[in-house]
């Protein structure tokens, strides 16, 4: 006999949980699916394990620039084995967290992994499930490439189990997670090389903040190759790997490959054939603005459908969805406009709205820019110095700000309260009438002439 919920999330990840917690709030009877531990990819590889270790690697980085302050400094040694059992500790507490929220809202979890039987029917272990709506929120997986050797390497997954610090790292990839891991493991001391297949780091950022990056990263010593792909790894004698390039370069002496070249969706073994939903090259489920699949009932949110892969992106989409569903809300739905976005590398990046390429593609010559390069307080002492760049994008007579682009210490934290302005629809005037908080880098922002 089959058992009955209003309605199931397949993934027990940000999104799914989010929307099995809203619609649980109406009063419907909600289930999760989920074979693995509860927060997805955000809370066991993805966004909080890395912004421990970044926030290791910002340790770091402080205590080299102690002595430029009078101190001490002989904290050199890091203990890796120690940080990542405190760091797995940690986030088993945040699993026991959502268990218990999600009993709190009497959502049930389901351990398994759910296939459908047919559009309103999933199976987990033997055991079937009916529900009137079913949303597939089972996110995506590390890409590996198919060339010889590649199983030498391990992604972003594998780089988050690693009991010892790697010594000698090569990472190919040119995305925020490339450029998050090369940063954080060069402040821990690795020898760090990153292999991009064109010119540039982050292709979908702003070009300031492209350039910027790529003179931080070489100034701290990575080693950035561009216009280079890896045509086959081979593991020599000792251990170490070899990567053989397209230019017939070789990388030698490796201990720890790290492919970052994307994620796919998780749609595998889901059975969709089953349902009809219309899939893209890639893949990802297709949906509408209203996360709705081509196939009533059935619905997808968060990283599976290929759309802005960010932790809080499915959330909320989790809860308008909710609210659509169950909440008497026809309208609801998230405003994908100016939604910002950080890379935690190093130095941090903050970003909203357009890239000065689009902008210009889109309004032409009403654009007009205003951009900073500056040394941070912080490093007004200190011999190795950080730059941070800011650039804001105006359009029109009122100078409405359409994109704001930061690098620099503290970037991550900034740019939070300027994208609540630029999500109100602030213009130019509006930061110039805004009083300064001195000193401070984010006082930049209002200063700009």
């Amino acid at each position: 006999m089959k058992q009955h919920y209003d309605l199931i999330a397949i993934g027990g990840g940000s999104g799914g949980i989010a929307v099995a917690k809203g619609a649980a709030k109406y009063g419907a009877k909600c289930a999760v699916i989920e074979a693995d531990k509860l927060g997805g990819t955000c809370v066991n590889r993805g966004c909080v394990p890395k912004k421990i270790l970044w926030h290791a690697a910002e340790i770091a980085h402080n205590l080299r620039l102690a002595p430029d302050y009078g101190f001490d400094s002989s904290l050199t040694n890091l203990d890796w084995a120690q940080l990542k059992i405190k760091r797995d500790t940690y986030l088993k507490r945040l699993n026991k967290i959502y268990q218990t929220s999600l009993a709190d809202f009497n959502v049930d979890v389901i351990k398994g992994c759910g296939r459908f039987i047919d559009a309103q029917t999933l199976e987990v272990d033997g055991q079937r499930y009916h529900a009137d709506h079913i949303v597939i929120a089972v996110g995506g997986k590390p890409v590996i490439p198919d060339l010889p050797g590649a199983r030498y390497g391990i992604t972003s997954d594998g780089f988050f189990g690693l009991f010892t610090q790697p010594k000698r790292v090569a990472i190919v990839g040119s995305g925020y997670i490339a450029v998050e891991i090369a940063g954080l493991l060069n402040a821990l001391g690795s020898e760090v090389s990153i292999m991009i297949r064109r010119q540039q780091l982050l292709n979908n950022f702003d070009i300031m903040i492209r350039e910027s990056l790529l003179g931080e990263l070489q100034s701290n010593g990575v080693n950035v190759l561009s216009s280079m792909q890896t045509q086959r790894v081979t593991r020599e004698s000792d251990g170490s790997l070899t990567l053989v390039t397209n230019r017939e370069h070789q990388i030698t002496g490796v201990d720890c490959l790290i492919w970052a070249i994307g994620r796919a969706p998780n749609t595998q073994n889901l059975n969709l054939d089953a349902t009809g939903i219309t899939l893209d090259s890639l893949e990802n489920i297709k949906v509408d603005a209203f996360q709705n699949s081509n196939i009533p009932g059935i619905y997808a949110i968060g990283d599976v459908t290929g759309q802005l892969q960010l932790t809080p992106v499915a959330i909320a989409t989790g809860r308008h969805l909710a609210d659509r569903l169950f909440g008497n809300q026809p309208d609801s739905r998230l405003d994908t406009a100016n939604i910002p976005t950080v890379v935690f590398s190093h130095p941090p990046i903050g970003s909203i709205g357009l890239t000065e390429d689009e902008a210009r593609k889109i309004h032409g010559d009403a654009v007009k820019i205003y951009q900073t390069n500056f040394t941070p307080l912080l490093h007004a002492m200190t011999i190795h110095k950080t730059s941070s760049a800011i650039k804001l994008i105006t359009v029109g007579v009122e100078e409405k700000v359409v994109g704001c682009h930061i690098i620099g210490t503290n970037a991550d934290e900034i740019l939070q309260g300027f994208a609540v302005a630029i999500k109100m629809g602030a213009c130019k005037k509006d930061f110039d009438d805004t009083m300064a908080i001195h000193p401070t880098s984010a006082e930049e922002l209002v200063l700009l002439k």
